[in-house]
């Protein structure tokens, strides 16, 4: 029986939802990710910092890179009102054996926070992973500190496991304490039940 795990990163695939579509990251992305990374409050707990168009450019070919290498599978997020790219998400740390991956380097305009645009995003990527890639774990993570990301993690069914302590630096050079959770594959009916709940009311 194959795996719908093996070789993930080598299969881009669409994920049209009502607000959002995710798309395979490309490089004709860039100028319009450059317009929406300019607000700093974006980059606060996030390793990664991006300014302008040549720091979009080298980041999307790190992507790229690092799907030829078979460890992400990265998305543009496109706003469906618009057909504008609005963020980033993608998957990573892909588990084949174990049936598990990570949903995560997700990052959005600022204009889209507390929309239905980031519940949508959740929805298709855990949609698509206990469904279609029979996952039987999904993992998300955030700084400790990000209450906001914390708080919209819980928001979608996610469970809180604990914090793992500096387990990265920062572009600031600080230290980032993880706080991670998961879905596991027996919630994940209630957790969607909840995810189409939140949408209809965010609409």
């Amino acid at each position: 029986m194959s795996n719908p795990l093996q070789d993930l990163s080598s299969r881009p695939i669409t994920l049209e939802g009502e607000f959002v579509r995710l798309e395979p990251l490309a490089m004709r992305h860039a100028p319009a990710l450059a317009q929406v990374v300019g607000d700093p409050e974006i980059w606060r707990y996030m390793p990664t910092k991006l300014n302008n168009l040549k720091e979009i450019e080298a980041w999307i070919t790190a992507a790229l890179e690092a799907q030829a290498a078979g460890e992400v599978l990265p998305f543009a997020t496109i706003d469906r009102a618009t057909g504008q790219a609005i963020g980033s998400t993608r998957y990573l740390n892909i588990m084949p054996k174990d049936r598990g991956l990570e949903i995560g380097h997700t990052w959005l305009a600022k204009r889209t926070w507390r929309t239905a645009i980031n519940t949508n995003c959740k929805y298709l990527l855990l949609q698509y992973a206990f469904e279609q890639l029979d996952c039987i774990r999904v993992c998300l993570k955030t700084d400790r500190r990000n209450e906001r990301s914390r708080n919209a993690i819980l928001g979608i069914g996610a469970s809180f496991e604990g914090i793992l302590r500096q387990v990265m630096v920062l572009s600031d050079g600080t230290y980032r304490d993880t706080a991670y959770f998961s879905v596991i594959d027996s919630e994940w009916p209630a957790a969607k039940a909840q995810l189409e709940t939140r949408l209809h009311r965010e609409s």
